[in-house]
């Protein structure tokens, strides 16, 4: 499914701050025990204005059940390094945020 570059610009300037460009879009394929856990294409945006990163990393997914998208933004910091990485952060936050909601019901 197509995503309007515009809507991934807004998310990561809303989410991050600073002012974003398109540089490049990679096809990204995470697996886990044989099977495939998110693909996609991560856009990769040059990052201008924000105090610690240059470059951040862009993509939506299906919201199931819906016609909606989610939007997912982070930054080029830490032990990210790359949209692969990115996508990794993202399913490990998305992961943690699940079982900790678990847990306090």
């Amino acid at each position: 499914m197509f995503v309007d570059t515009g809507a991934l610009v807004a998310a990561v300037e809303s989410q991050h701050g600073g002012a974003a460009t398109l540089a490049q879009s990679v096809p990204v394929k995470e697996t886990h025990a044989g099977g495939t856990v998110w693909e996609g294409v991560v856009h990769v945006f040059d990052l201008e204005g924000h105090p610690t990163a240059s470059r951040a990393y862009a993509w939506s997914s299906p919201i199931e059940g819906s016609d909606k998208r989610r939007f997912f933004a982070v930054l080029h910091a830490g032990p990210v390094k790359s949209p692969l990485d990115a996508v990794r952060a993202a399913i490990i936050a998305e992961t943690r945020s699940k079982i900790g909601g678990a847990n306090e019901k």
